[in-house]
């Protein structure tokens, strides 16, 4: 959420600070910030608004009452301080199918206004924001959903047929197969049609039942507001988060409107986007209010939650008193009074409308750490503790892992889920993920079939690897779960060679000593598994922990994303001189791109001993050609002339 910091002061007044200060305290207390820039002559802050809180800070006067509540100061002008009253009007009626979709629908009819370009306040605002000035109209319902939060469109009213004299609007699910025909992004592209499954919501001329929108996502070019337009109805509903996201989604039609719907902001703010609108619009474009028509069917009840002064120090380590715990509350805009009938210390904390994340008692202690400062918050190291029991699996599992990896064999965690498989999801991640694995086979072999190019690299002469990882099988009652241990080897680039279950066999054999029972391993195409729990279960509880060896240290280094190439060469140097030696003045001629060498064959004869050796050559820039790697072999090829060794 980009905001702009002279828009934030119009709300806070001169106590807030520089830019450079907003970012610290938002970064100390509220969110992280993604960047600033000056665009426009104006100070840009780009706001990472998580998504607890996306329902009441994606605008300008959310995060302007952030900052007040970290100030501990008021907003001079706050929008939502004052419920408007509007004059109503019985010109447009709204009929709703479904009130849980659309809890409230709100319409103001404007006439005599003029449609041309913003005031040159207004576009630099627009700009600043990253966005693309269309016209008065149009960039005022942006300026108040970026002001504060709610989204807003508007018809031209002329293009509506009425009945009775009136306008009808009507809200209702599309039918399968519907077309809609939708106001591309600038309003200036062509029209794009869209087909719906019937999941979607919509708006509709209630007259001709013909869909105006999407509801929450996009307008319609029917009744859509152009140069000649006099008369205008200015839409601010409420819909539905769920449905607003899987519409916006499912079509690739994701805009600023939509993802504020989708994160549900307050139905109160309805009448108070009207009512600055409103304001806007006749001043920046003319014209004059006849009256707004207020459907609101659900309301949404305010939590009020028990904060106990006992649950906010355990959770946090503090020592708060009641007052100092109610007045940090308080700063959120919540409406705060002392429990009498609690049999301990506690509050009643009601929280503003806009704040639709304050429902439960941990809601409020969140608050109270943020807002005190979490940096003020002493770290606490538990105390240790006698462990008076071992865990047989964990026991067991550690010792095959650390005799597995003595062995050359590298463990990976795969995913639990995949394409196919006899145990399918309801609610699936992705469509390639809708089942849960029966084995760990297949995802040992997509690792082995992998892993296999970074041999050279690495510099091993094989991949290994190894999984303990839960598996899932279908019972009479249910589903079932075992852990299974699993283990892979691949020799050769080209796939399954039968020289991995050669070393397979001899993995499992070295296993047999570590967990003291028979294990029915089964080995088939380079991968042996076997049933973990049920070779566990038959064990015996052990007494204690082994001792812990203290591991190496390690350094982290980014990974290249670039593929590494490799080449050989073999020579015949005097027996005298050392593979070291020989290396040394290869990789001297080599240069930089050369990552790693490995001595892979020695023999000796006549006097004479051979040496081959591969060279794995790699950049952190760009993708090696062969020229490149050539280059650097012509150079290793005349080293080796100069030293007076014979290429073989």
């Amino acid at each position: 959420m980009k905001v702009i910091h002279s828009w934030l002061k119009e709300y806070v007044g001169e106590k807030l600070p520089e830019p450079s200060k907003v970012e610290e305290l938002l970064n100390a207390h509220a969110f992280e910030i993604d960047d600033s820039e000056e665009v426009e002559g104006e100070s840009v802050i780009d706001v990472d608004v998580l998504p607890n809180r996306a329902s009441d800070c994606l605008c300008h006067r959310g995060i302007a009452r952030e900052l007040a509540t970290i100030l501990d100061t008021k907003l001079v002008n706050d929008p939502l301080s004052e419920l408007p009253d509007l004059p109503k009007t019985d010109l447009i009626e709204v009929k709703i199918a479904d009130a849980e979709a659309c809890p409230r629908f709100t319409a103001a009819l404007i006439r005599g206004i003029e449609v041309k370009e913003s005031p040159e306040w207004l576009q630099k605002r627009m700009r600043a924001l990253g966005q693309r000035s269309i016209n008065n109209i149009v960039d005022a319902t942006n300026y108040v959903m970026y002001a504060i939060g709610q989204p807003l469109h508007a018809y031209d009213a002329d293009l509506f047929p009425q009945v009775d004299g009136k306008w009808h609007f009507d809200v209702r699910f599309a039918a399968a197969g519907e077309k809609v025909s939708l106001l591309a992004e600038g309003g200036k592209e062509e029209d794009r049609v869209v087909e719906l499954t019937g999941s979607e919501l919509l708006i509709v001329d209630g007259s001709s039942n013909t869909p105006v929108g999407l509801a929450g996502v996009k307008g319609g070019r029917y009744a859509g507001v152009h140069a000649g337009t006099k008369n205008i109805i200015i839409e601010a509903a409420h819909f539905h988060p769920t449905i607003t996201r899987k519409t916006a989604r499912g079509l690739g039609i994701v805009i600023d409107a939509s993802k504020r719907f989708e994160n549900e902001p307050s139905r109160e703010l309805s009448l108070y986007a009207q009512r600055d609108i409103i304001s806007l619009i006749t001043d920046i474009a003319g014209g004059e209010l006849v009256g707004v028509h207020d459907e609101y069917l659900i309301k949404k009840a305010i939590p009020t939650v028990t904060v106990r002064i006992s649950h906010v120090n355990a959770l946090l380590g503090l020592s708060l008193t009641l007052e100092e715990v109610s007045a940090i509350i308080q700063r959120t805009g919540a409406v705060v009074e002392v429990d009498i009938d609690s049999p301990e210390a506690a509050l009643l904390a009601t929280g503003p409308f806009e704040r639709s994340d304050l429902n439960i008692e941990a809601d409020y202690i969140e608050e109270v750490g943020r807002i005190y400062g979490l940096h003020k918050i002493v770290s606490v190291v538990p105390e240790s503790r006698k462990i008076t029991s071992v865990n047989k699996r964990q026991f067991y599992s550690e010792a095959i892992r650390q005799s597995l990896m003595k062995l050359g064999f590298s463990e990976i965690i795969t995913s639990s889920f995949q394409k196919k498989g006899d145990i399918q999801l309801r609610n699936a991640l992705a469509s390639d993920k809708s089942y849960l694995r029966s084995s760990l086979t297949k995802n040992i072999t997509a690792a082995l079939d992998s892993n296999h190019v970074h041999t050279d690299l690495l510099g091993l002469k094989d991949v290994r690897v190894f999984e303990i990882g839960t598996v899932f099988y279908k019972t009479e009652t249910g589903i079932g779960e075992f852990t299974e241990l699993a283990l892979g080897v691949r020799t050769k680039g080209d796939g399954y060679h039968p020289n991995d279950d050669k070393i397979l066999r001899e993995a499992c054999d070295s296993l047999a000593g570590q967990v003291e029972v028979d294990l029915s391993w089964k080995i088939e195409k380079g991968v042996a598994t076997v049933n973990l729990s049920e070779a566990i279960d038959k064990l015996p509880v052990p007494p204690a922990y082994a001792p812990v060896e203290e591991a190496n240290k390690v350094t982290y280094k980014s990974i290249v994303p670039y593929p590494a190439s490799a080449r050989d060469i073999a020579l015949w140097v005097p027996d005298e001189e050392s593979s070291d030696s020989v290396l040394e003045k290869l990789t001297s001629a080599a240069g930089k791109l050369c990552v790693r060498q490995t001595l892979f064959d020695t023999f000796s004869k006549d006097g004479r001993t051979s040496y081959a050796f591969r060279l794995v050559f790699q950049s952190a820039e760009k993708t090696l050609t062969d020229a490149d790697v050539n280059e650097a072999m012509d150079s290793v090829y005349q080293a080796a002339k100069e030293a007076g060794f014979e290429v073989r």
